[in-house]
């Protein structure tokens, strides 16, 4: 069917959805805007669905949703033969309506459906699914990109986000789908009655809050404090949650954003609701700056990442990136327990390949292992799986990746804000009532262990051109390996495409047990490193440079040289 036959299909059968029928009508006479909606459809990957919303196979929309729930359910039924999902939402556009649609195809497959009565965080999703004993999950999220988007996660047994394999299980069924024809629904109202669309009881909630509490460092620290925090939920599902947690465990000071606290999907005060971005946390440090706090709390709409900013020395507020807050969080873990005597045996830490590398120093002092995956938190989920798999899950005390996310704890298998917000929290009183900030606490460690400086920065190729480029470039370095970056010897090279690591200095090689990935990381002399990964999901090579300096403006020397450098070897200059 070519584009046009397309269009003039989803006009006559796209009816359910007043908003898609006006806007197909109002781009009747405008090719270009009719190739925008209809030229490719969203790709169901890992991630699930991600667009922008509104009409055409190449947007969000309900028919969308529909097909992509069909392709789900038969997953689910060939894979099981039965099964249940739990389904929720945040606050975007459209995301009630798109899981009440999910819901009706699921119904209507003869699966059992675990739904919210109010928009939730996607950890609760996670913790949904493995509550229940759902064979999937759904999360109803773009998680931090622009108002104009919606997107649909899909989560295994497991509470993880799907595997690459089974998310090109799910993606092979979906294809072989016509939207309007193939896809089964239920009235939702009878599915309700019969007890096949469940809403979930708040009881729930409570046990996963009971959960999240049970990952205290230490219980009652914050009582007596005096902890002034000042938080806000971008206009997400944070806002319940987060200030409920943080007032059981005695944070009696909050003080909350007010243009951001409801739910709004346009974030009018926020057009990229992204806590790492410090547009998104200007109100928020406005605020700082009247009620002066101890820490400014950002979590994003669908609550999985939180940033935050912590008072400096001169009163004003310094954001910290999700690389300090996790070195901090990890050492605050590690030494608190160490000190308790309640550190597990061969205790476990988890991160990202491309999070900061002086995580290993701080594993190195407290004898725990250090497991590197790679990017996306589902990989952390998988450590978990693979302990609990061995009854070792309590070995589990945390994994982060530099994108501001975090979890502490097994009862979910996905980074979750309310239990790193309520951790940094209790951080931040237990070094309170030492008299130190924890603008104090990242520094310290950097007079510690050197100060350990990470930039990510991101190249575009645009285009069929640009595509080749980026393969080209690949190639080129895994070709003619540097043996050298602005004078730092490469000392070990890790290629993830070719799973092996190589000793420069000695050439033995050694397997790389992770997944295939098109990712190369060259470890240089004294800790510095630079990681090359083409994105999986936009044309760009992202470089990821790990500077280490005596000091801030020594690191940030060697970073710029490292960037000059490699912008050499890739040929960018």
């Amino acid at each position: 069917m070519d584009i046009k036959e397309l269009y003039n299909s989803w006009c006559e059968n796209a009816v359910e959805d007043a908003d898609l029928i006006s806007e197909l009508k109002s781009i009747k006479d405008d090719e270009n805007e009719i190739y925008e909606r209809f030229y490719t459809t969203l790709k169901f990957g890992t991630a699930g669905l991600r667009g922008v919303i509104g009409a055409g196979t190449n947007r969000m929309n309900i028919y969308v949703v529909r097909q992509a729930t069909q392709g789900l359910a038969n997953y689910v039924l060939g894979k099981y033969g039965k099964g249940a999902v739990a389904i929720s939402h945040d606050s975007r556009i459209k995301a009630d309506l798109f899981m009440i649609e999910a819901a009706r195809v699921l119904a209507g497959n003869g699966i059992k459906v675990y739904i919210t009565r109010e928009l939730q965080p996607t950890p609760v999703l996670s913790y949904l699914v493995r509550y229940f004993k759902c064979q999937a999950g759904i999360m109803v999220t773009a998680s931090h990109n622009p108002a104009k988007y919606n997107g649909y996660k899909a989560y295994g047994e497991d509470g993880c986000q799907m595997t690459d394999n089974a998310a090109a299980a799910v993606y092979d069924e979906i294809t072989k789908l016509d939207m309007f024809a193939d896809v089964k629904t239920a009235d939702f109202d009878e599915a309700l009655s019969s007890g096949m669309i469940e809403y979930v009881d708040d009881s729930v909630y409570d046990s996963y809050l009971e959960k999240v509490l049970e990952q205290q460092v230490n219980p009652g620290i914050c009582k007596g404090a005096d902890l002034k925090v000042v938080y806000t939920p971008l206009n997400g599902a944070g806002n319940k949650l987060v200030r409920k947690v943080l007032n059981k465990i005695g944070v009696e000071q909050i003080e909350l954003v007010k243009e951001q606290e409801l739910p709004d999907g346009n974030f009018t005060t926020c057009p990229y609701p992204n806590p790492e971005i410090r547009e998104a946390l200007q109100l928020g440090l406005e605020l700082c700056d009247k009620v002066q706090p101890d820490l400014l709390l950002a979590t994003d709409p669908d609550s999985d990442r939180v940033g935050i900013a912590v008072k400096d020395y001169d009163g004003s507020y310094r954001l910290i990136s999700g690389n300090e807050d996790g070195v901090m969080l990890t050492n605050y873990i590690l030494s608190c327990k160490k000190a308790a005597g309640t550190l597990p045996e061969r205790p476990v830490v988890v991160k990202t390949i491309v999070t900061t590398k002086l995580i290993a120093r701080l594993c190195d002092k407290y004898g725990c292992e250090l497991k590197n995956v790679l990017t996306g938190f589902k990989y952390i989920g998988e450590v978990i799986l693979n302990l609990e798999k061995n009854n070792e899950e309590d070995r589990y005390l945390f994994g982060f990746e530099e994108s501001y996310g975090y979890l502490s704890g097994t009862y979910v298998r996905d980074k979750d804000a309310v239990v790193a917000s309520m951790l940094i929290a209790e951080m931040a009183a237990y070094y309170k009532k030492q008299g130190k900030s924890l603008a104090e606490v990242i520094d310290g460690l950097y007079d510690e262990f050197g100060y350990y400086l990470n930039k990510t920065f991101a190249f575009e190729f645009d285009g069929a051109a640009g595509m080749q480029r980026m393969a080209d470039i690949m190639s080129g370095v895994r070709n003619d390996l540097p043996k050298e970056i602005a004078g730092f010897k490469v000392v070990k090279v890790s290629d993830y495409q070719l799973k092996k690591e190589t000793d420069l200095a000695t050439g033995e090689e050694t397997a790389l047990t992770l997944p295939t990935s098109n990712v190369i990381a060259l470890h240089l002399e004294n800790d510095n490193a630079v990681i090359i990964r083409p994105s999986g999901t936009e044309p760009k090579i992202k470089l990821y440079v790990t500077a280490v300096g005596s000091d801030k403006a020594n690191a940030e020397e060697v970073c710029e040289r490292l960037v000059k450098a490699s912008e050499d070897i890739l040929g960018l200059n």
